[in-house]
């Protein structure tokens, strides 16, 4: 049985196989990489609508997103739903999910010492994995 012709079942349909692909991957991957993946897969989803539907999903907190050297912008599905940071290999893209509770406690004070409420922040570490270092 075909989708109906509206659409919005088409696009449901790429929401879920770039949410799916996202969830697979251990590393945060660009735009690009997700419409190569999915290509590969032999989806026929176009890179506009990757770049679209990523978009979407960052800004309803679906995924989250860093900028890396360079300034382009990066996805991944993280495991963990509660707030959290991430250290990244600057030479592979692996990433781990890590808590700071004394980042929190700093920031709350930053926030406190200066009137400032409802603040919220991201924090992303890079480094050199232990493969990478390895293999270097």
């Amino acid at each position: 049985m075909g989708w109906p012709v509206d659409g919005r079942h088409h696009r449901t349909r790429q929401r879920r196989a770039v949410l799916e692909l996202l969830a697979e991957t251990d590393e945060f991957i660009s735009a690009r990489q997700v419409h190569a993946r999915l290509r590969e897969r032999g989806s026929s989803i176009g890179l506009t609508t990757v770049y679209r539907t990523v978009q979407a999903l960052a800004d309803a907190g679906e995924v989250d997103t860093v900028r890396v050297d360079g300034g382009e912008q990066r996805f991944r599905r993280c495991r963990e739903e509660r707030h959290h940071h991430h250290l990244i290999c600057r030479h592979c893209a692996r990433t781990v999910e890590v808590t700071g509770p004394g980042v929190e406690a700093w920031a709350r004070q930053i926030a406190q010492v200066h009137g400032y409420s409802e603040v919220n922040h991201t924090l992303e570490l890079f480094g050199t994995c232990t493969e990478c270092r390895q293999s270097g």
